[in-house]
């Protein structure tokens, strides 16, 4: 459970996006990284008390529908889904590109559904072989970005052959700020965003043999963990290599790689950046087959997607995700400036967005379950409820900061048409189902008391046999 949310957030954006953060803000991206991070592990901690207190299926997507009604649970279910099989195309066309580097021949698309089409079939077969192989992406990424601090203290203290030591590229190219600390406020939002996924978890426990321990365990040190990876390799490419050197914009990885004289460069980043976007892809392909099952249980998606294979995986909620990100494969090649960048851009701010309605969530859950329930509360937020608010002030300074700076305001105003096709959807949903009281979550009591079964239905077999 803790690779498997690793996994879901180390990706090609810390290994690649990375770059721009540091051109846009210079050495001090180390403390935009380390804002984003603490908004995140707030926001995971916030998510960890409600998914602790209640294991279900679906995670946020019941717990916003719970605590803030069958509109907002439907928004968040729904923009979730729409967000990761978005990820799917890009990280299908990501994977294509690189292969493409070895296989110059070989037409993109054709190299992109092939990855899609391998890590499709892996998921239809079980849950257990979703976390087998996000078990291995994630050990390889994870290894990687050991190995590079390790590295990279070597060289800061010495310790390296024909090292410069100590820290002077923090401060000898114009300061540790050189655009100004509203560039580095700015590069918070892009940050922000990096670290989506790692909530995966929370989805992926209700298919584990014990979801409250699988949660609790993942997400008292898992964002903590994150942190120490993202801020931690930043530092270290911006204390080995000059924040403005043109290689650091275009993959900073590998220009502290080349400053250490490592052979093999290129390749050795090529696999890792590949292992990272075919571990975000399995992820993708995992979790939004998940939400949209989740969906189906209070009439939210067409009940055609409850339908569970022998091995219990919900392979009609798997291929209807596939067929997405098909469709946008294919877009890429055919109108890549205009269909694929509409499909890009229009999803930008919708994990934002969900993350907004998880905080509000649990502002809401929390006083609720104090009522009802608060034996349940065994994993609480810190500082209730301030901290919340404050967290809360947090993401929407975070939203509203991206719908103001140029380099993210089309994304912004994308995601916001996204959102309000959603709506419009909950509408005739509403309409057509006027007159017939749609089925309700399940009551609190008898939610935390079927959970287990709930979790046994879904994957059709023995929990001790999941993730």
């Amino acid at each position: 459970m803790n690779l498997i949310a690793l996994g879901g957030v180390i990706g090609a954006g810390l290994f690649v996006g990375s770059g721009v953060v540091i051109e846009n803000a210079g050495p001090a991206a180390i403390v935009s990284f380390l804002i984003a991070g603490v908004i995140t592990l707030l926001i995971m901690r916030m998510l960890a008390e409600m998914a602790v207190a209640r294991p279900v299926v679906g995670s946020f997507y019941v717990y916003a529908r719970e605590a803030l009604g069958n509109r907002a649970g439907f928004s968040v279910g729904w923009m979730y889904w729409y967000f990761f099989v978005i990820v799917v195309a890009v990280e299908a066309i990501a994977g294509g590109r690189i292969l493409q580097l070895y296989l110059p021949s070989a037409p993109l698309w054709i190299l992109s559904l092939g990855l899609l089409v391998i890590l499709t079939c892996t998921n239809l077969v079980s849950a257990r072989s979703f976390g087998e192989f996000e078990y291995w992406f994630s050990s390889i990424k994870v290894i990687a970005i050991v190995l590079f601090l390790g590295f990279g203290a070597l060289w800061i203290t010495g310790l390296w052959p024909d090292s410069t030591p100590g820290v002077a590229n923090l401060v000898s190219n114009g300061g540790f700020a050189p655009l100004g600390w509203g560039a580095v406020l700015a590069a918070v939002v892009p940050c922000v965003a990096f670290f989506t996924g790692a909530e995966i978890v929370t989805i992926a426990a209700a298919e584990s043999a014990e979801p409250k321990k699988a949660v609790a365990r993942a997400m008292r040190s898992i964002v903590v963990r994150i942190i120490t990876f993202y801020v931690g390799s930043i530092f270290v490419v911006v204390a080995v290599v000059p924040w403005s050197t043109e290689a650091v914009g275009v993959s900073p990885y590998a220009a502290a790689l080349s400053a250490l004289h490592i052979p093999g460069v290129a390749t050795i980043m090529n696999i890792v950046i590949l292992t990272a976007v075919l571990s975000c892809l399995n992820s993708a392909l995992y979790t939004s087959s998940r939400m949209l099952f989740a969906l189906t249980r209070n009439g939210d998606a067409p009940r055609m997607f409850t339908h569970l294979s022998r091995g219990g995986v919900p392979r009609r909620a798997i291929l209807a995700g596939t067929v997405i990100g098909y469709a946008s494969v294919v877009a890429a090649f055919v109108s890549p400036d205009l269909v694929f960048s509409f499909l890009v851009n229009s999803y930008g701010a919708v994990a934002l967005f969900v993350y907004l309605m998880i905080a509000l969530s649990q502002v809401a859950l929390r006083k609720k379950l104090e009522a009802q329930d608060p034996s349940a509360l065994s994993l609480k937020m810190w500082l209730f409820p301030w901290l919340s608010y404050a967290t809360i002030g947090l993401m929407g300074a975070v939203i509203a900061a991206m719908a103001v700076l140029p380099t993210t305001r089309s994304q912004f105003w994308l995601s916001v048409v996204t959102l309000v096709f959603i709506l419009i959807g909950y509408e005739f949903r509403r309409r057509s189902r006027a007159g017939a009281e749609p089925q309700g979550t399940v009551p609190a009591a008898e939610e935390a008391s079927a959970t287990k079964p709930e979790a046994e239905q879904l994957v059709g077999v023995s929990a001790r046999e999941q993730l």
